[in-house]
């Protein structure tokens, strides 16, 4: 009997919900992994071994080439270098999105847009509130953004009883507002601007547009060019971040070879006999080398990137971020009450407000779409977790906060985040369970 046979046909949407599926299962595990890593660093922090682990991140590093030194503490290059690519695969992910996944509707995409905007002002707005024109109020863009991870992997706990709508509302939200975060970042927390550099930058753009015209296909060639972009907005004044978003956006998110050409690539292949017809210089060898080119370009560079990226920044970046950036001495360190407190509440109350309250002012204009599996109490639940806003808000703190309030602010945070967890996960166990009785 034929094996395929037994199995149903596939559809076009296979080919859009396989990768959504597979981003969500990483992420989940991230959360995991992201967890552990932080607990690690909590108790590295607190440990006899607290002054060497903490002194390890500001050991500079870098290279020297004539005249030319780049060189960097370690927690920079962690923050700045490779926390690059995790902002690089969340604009792979919202292209892939806008282009071929749901939100490619704008009525649908308006929803977790309205969701992010809301979450990034109403906490904004709590913690000024709180914290006044005190030395910290510069801070105001930690409270902004939240944890994809995280909330991918609490949600994740709940399995199969959480709509499918709601994952994806959660992490479009999520992405959206790390994309507005990093923007945030660039035009709040840079510094002076260089032109110079800056007009580098805005070439190299130029170039991999240019390049990508003109059909050159080679990942290695476009990774030296966000290189050199890198560079240049380190030197600009900009948060050299930014490259991996806007080079994400920019990234094809259609495939160069069709379904179509790529079964009459293959037929051709497979037209041969059994034999030896690939070890010379033979129109066989030239189909299967054209094969081989196609079975890689069907995948559009979107999904390729993102397959090959997804689990390094999953497993390696943001677990390394957590160690450099989570470890807080409890015990040594002083804590600034009112500052703690702001944070807190921004995340805890003014996320969860301005999620639902945005959500709620789209849908009952008209502008926005609200899927019909995710209601209001689910919505307001999953509005609770985005109050857990760990890795970019650690992020943002180290820009925006001087070193002495820094252990303050995380403490919010990471409270902040737990609470949050803790909230949305009642909630929606409470919504899920009820739901069956």
């Amino acid at each position: 009997m034929n094996e395929s046979l037994s199995r149903l046909p596939r559809v076009p949407a296979d080919r859009l919900t396989k990768p959504f599926m597979r981003f969500l299962r990483i992420e989940a595990m991230a959360g995991a992994v992201l967890l552990l890593s932080t607990l690690l660093a909590l108790a590295l922090a607190n440990s006899s071994w607290s002054a060497s682990f903490l002194a390890l991140w500001d050991i500079h590093a870098g290279i020297n080439l004539g005249g030319l030194e780049i060189s960097r503490s370690l927690k920079h290059w962690i923050n700045d270098g490779l926390m690059t690519l995790f902002f690089f695969v969340i604009a792979l992910e919202l292209k892939r999105e806008l282009v071929l996944g749901e939100l490619r509707d704008p009525r649908v995409a308006a929803l977790p847009v309205a969701a992010a905007i809301g979450g990034m002002v109403a906490p904004v707005s709590v913690f000024l509130l709180i914290v006044g024109d005190s030395p910290g109020a510069g801070g105001w863009g930690t409270v902004m953004s939240t944890d994809t991870a995280f909330v991918i992997g609490c949600l994740a706990v709940l399995g199969s009883r959480i709509p499918q709508s709601l994952r994806l509302f959660l992490l479009s939200l999520a992405i959206f507002d790390d994309v507005g975060a990093i923007l945030v970042v660039t035009i709040a927390y840079g510094g002076t601007l260089n032109w110079l550099p800056l007009g580098v930058a805005g070439l190299g753009f130029v170039a991999v547009a240019t390049f990508a015209r003109l059909g050159v296909r080679s990942i290695p060639v476009y990774f030296a060019m966000g290189g050199v972009i890198w560079l240049a907005f380190d030197a600009s004044g900009i948060h050299a971040t930014l490259t991996g978003v806007v080079l994400g956006l920019m990234t094809p998110a259609r495939s160069w070879v069709s379904d179509k050409r790529l079964h009459a690539i293959l037929d051709r292949v497979i037209a041969y006999p059994p034999g030896d017809h690939w070890s010379s210089d033979t129109a066989a060898r030239n189909d299967l080398n054209k094969a081989g080119i196609a079975t890689r370009e069907a995948l559009s560079p979107v999904e390729r990137l993102e397959m090959a990226l997804h689990p390094l920044v999953a497993f390696g970046i943001l677990p390394l971020f957590a160690l450099a950036n989570a470890g807080i001495p409890m015990i040594a360190a002083k804590f600034d009450p009112t500052l703690t407190t702001a944070i807190f509440m921004a995340f805890v109350a003014g996320k969860p407000v301005g999620v639902i309250l945005f959500s709620f002012l789209v849908v009952k204009s008209h502008l926005g779409i609200r899927p019909s599996e995710l209601s209001w109490g689910f919505l307001a639940a999953g509005g609770l977790l985005t109050g857990i806003g760990f890795t970019m808000a650690l992020f943002i703190a180290e820009l925006g906060f001087d070193a002495a309030l820094l252990n303050s602010v995380k403490l919010g945070v990471l409270g902040a985040s737990a609470i949050s967890a803790i909230l949305g996960l009642l909630s929606l166990n409470w919504l899920t369970s009820a739901a069956t009785r």
